[in-house]
């Protein structure tokens, strides 16, 4: 398996999703008010690529809300074949899953 990397850097996130034609969404049922909900990084252009229930929000409500929560991005830039990796996780840096073995992520 090809290492993940983490950052919390949103320079690095953006970057990275533009480069593979993510976009940032939220989960639309979960969202309240002015509050964005659940976050994703969305792929709209891949194959089974197609969730009516995600809703595109800006970048900056994006990293304000992943900023509120202490979240960071866990990614792949290469497949094991060495092709391009959409793999992607937000998660809790302090989750124990998460902070003891970087290297062994789920997908999101």
């Amino acid at each position: 398996m090809t290492p993940s990397k983490t950052t919390q850097d949103h320079n690095e996130i953006r970057k990275w999703a533009e480069k593979r034609g993510a976009v940032p969404t939220e989960v639309a049922s979960t969202h309240s008010g002015n509050e964005p909900g659940i976050l994703r990084l969305h792929f709209p252009n891949a194959p089974g690529e197609k969730d009516s229930n995600l809703r595109e929000i800006s970048w900056d409500a994006f990293f304000e809300k992943f900023d509120e929560n202490n979240l960071e991005l866990v990614y792949q830039e290469k497949t094991a074949d060495g092709e391009q990796s959409n793999f992607n996780e937000l998660v809790h840096p302090d989750e124990p899953s998460h902070s003891s073995n970087k290297k062994k992520k789920h997908a999101a």
